[in-house]
């Protein structure tokens, strides 16, 4: 033991990473920091760090009961959050070990991608849009989460890698690979992850409706079937080989492509999700209900600051301070965190009558 205290672990894998990451990938040694400033860990890089703050983190366990596509959905095997999280995580981390880039950075960004996230799906986002701020996006909260809410208020002090990763991985239905300056992650792996999300929720959003009877195979586009492949594993490995074969250095930096025929799929299978899936009747249905109970909870906090504090202490997050922020902003911080069922749990609670027997 005392030998190992005497070796420090972090600055030899560093010297590793020196050894086989590409020249474009990022170095832990060079990263460019934390928020606030603190010593360096001896066994692990600064991008592992990262890694298990998140995993560690309250926000990262709630993302367990948060809505992907369907709400409470009957069978065991469909998606949520969390389990979207570690599709894009593993995604993320293929591409970036194929392309001799820095695996632990892909995955820390992968997995904090998605902690802003609101319950109830991407219908609670344009719910928050609409009763708090028109500039509101799970991609800021995300970046709020660990830089502000989480752990009491002390946040996570990632490294600013990691949190442009997270800030920069949201593309609505925008590019799949921007073009515009300034839209996409500064480091090649926080590009990999933006790809890794689409990736993943394009091959398990149609597996999940094709499984709840949202859609049947017939339905989907045949150019999909041909040029990505008929089961998820078939879609995932063209994608990501697609990737990989095409990405490469161009005038000394390093571009993300995707071949044009998988490219037009994706971009076909995508439009396909947003009408029959995204849009359907029965996501749609389930959209109104928990607009309801996210309007109703979003007014009872308003008018309910001494409640408003004390879920915000259960729930380890920052305490609203009238002199840092606005009321609405942090009942919208509490909102976006909740989980679905802890959102249904406190709106019965309040709003339904109980017995008193």
């Amino acid at each position: 033991m005392d030998n190992l205290n005497k070796y420090n672990i972090r600055e030899s894998f560093q010297q590793r990473e020196k050894a086989f990451l590409s020249k474009y990938g990022s170095l832990s040694s060079q990263s460019n920091g934390r928020v606030k400033k603190e010593d360096l860990c001896s066994f692990r890089t600064p991008y592992q760090l990262d890694r298990d703050r998140i995993v560690y983190s309250n926000a990262f366990r709630r993302l367990k009961h948060k809505t992907q596509v369907f709400l409470s959905p009957l069978g065991d095997h469909f998606r949520t959050r969390l389990t979207h999280t570690l599709e894009v995580s593993e995604i993320a981390r293929n591409i970036a070990r194929a392309m001799w880039m820095n695996e632990d950075l892909a995955e820390a960004i992968a997995l904090g991608h998605d902690l802003g996230h609101t319950p109830f799906g991407h219908g609670g986002e344009t719910v928050l849009k609409e009763i708090y701020s028109s500039d509101f996006s799970h991609s800021d909260q995300s970046l709020r989460v660990i830089d502000i809410l989480d752990n009491n208020g002390k946040g996570l002090n990632l490294s600013q890698e990691v949190r442009d990763g997270i800030l920069k991985h949201s593309k609505g239905f925008g590019d799949i690979i921007p073009s515009t300056p300034g839209e996409s992650a500064f480091t090649v792996e926080g590009k990999i992850v933006r790809v890794a999300d689409i990736i993943a929720y394009l091959n398990h959003d149609l597996d999940d409706a094709l499984r709840g009877g949202v859609v049947t195979f017939d339905d989907v586009p045949t150019i999909c079937k041909n040029r990505l492949g008929n089961t998820h594993s078939e879609r995932a490995k063209t994608m990501m080989q697609t990737v990989i074969f095409n990405s490469g250095p161009e005038k000394d930096t390093f571009n993300l492509k995707i071949g044009d025929d998988v490219l037009e799929a994706m971009i076909v299978l995508r439009k396909f999700l947003y009408k029959n899936v995204y849009r359907s009747e029965v996501v749609h249905k389930e959209f109104i209900k928990g607009k309801k109970i996210l309007v109703e909870l979003f007014n009872y906090f308003i008018n309910n600051k001494d409640q408003l504090q004390k879920e915000l202490e259960k729930m380890e997050m920052a305490p609203w301070d009238p002199s840092l922020n606005p009321l609405n902003r942090s009942v919208c911080d509490l909102i976006a965190s909740m989980t679905d069922r802890y959102a249904l749990e406190i709106y019965e609670r309040v709003f339904l009558p109980s017995s008193l027997l």
